[in-house]
């Protein structure tokens, strides 16, 4: 059953890092671990003269590129809703273990990485659904667990405990607003 679990916390709190650090560590736990990767600007996975960006521009509203390692599908929304964190979910291939960077806003289960150097408030105080914290520093009278961020093992072992089934995540996502 995939598991769902995100990875929250504000710019510059070093979310991207500690994913980087985190993935082969569950890999070697045997787990197949994907991710979802929000992005507030636009982007291009494809590069000017490359097919696909070819494709993009003549107006595909969908390219696949595939080759013997990999593929990629990219969909062009141009003026068109960005695609939902549900709909993201939904789109992806089975796993054990599915690690969302960012959608912060989102109510789904998260760990915050919080950093008390970038002179920000913790998350966790507006946010219900942040279920544990991985701090540079204690962060006492939080009632929920606060690790050391840099103890990946120990981060592992939190993804793996709090993280829920795909489908209840969906369900909440999707479930109105309280």
């Amino acid at each position: 059953m995939t598991k769902v679990l995100g990875i929250a916390g504000w710019s510059g709190s070093g979310k991207t890092t500690l994913l980087t650090h985190l993935i082969p560590v569950l890999r070697r736990r045997g787990l197949q671990v994907s991710t979802i990767k929000h992005a507030h600007h636009s982007f291009d996975v494809d590069q000017p003269g490359k097919d696909s960006h070819a494709h993009r521009k003549a107006g595909a509203g969908e390219v696949i590129v595939s080759s013997a390692r990999r593929w990629v599908q990219m969909h062009e929304i141009g003026d068109g809703a960005e695609a939902t964190l549900s709909e993201l979910l939904a789109r992806v291939s089975p796993c054990d273990l599915v690690l969302v960077e960012g959608f912060k806003a989102e109510r789904y289960p998260k760990i915050e990485i919080f950093r008390a150097s970038l002179g920000k408030t913790p998350l966790l105080w507006q946010d219900r659904r942040i279920v544990a914290v991985a701090s540079d520093q204690p962060l006492p009278g939080t009632g929920i667990p606060c690790i050391d961020l840099n103890d990946i093992r120990a981060v592992a072992d939190l993804v793996l405990l709090k993280a829920q089934p795909i489908d209840a995540v969906i369900d909440g996502l999707n479930a109105p607003r309280d």
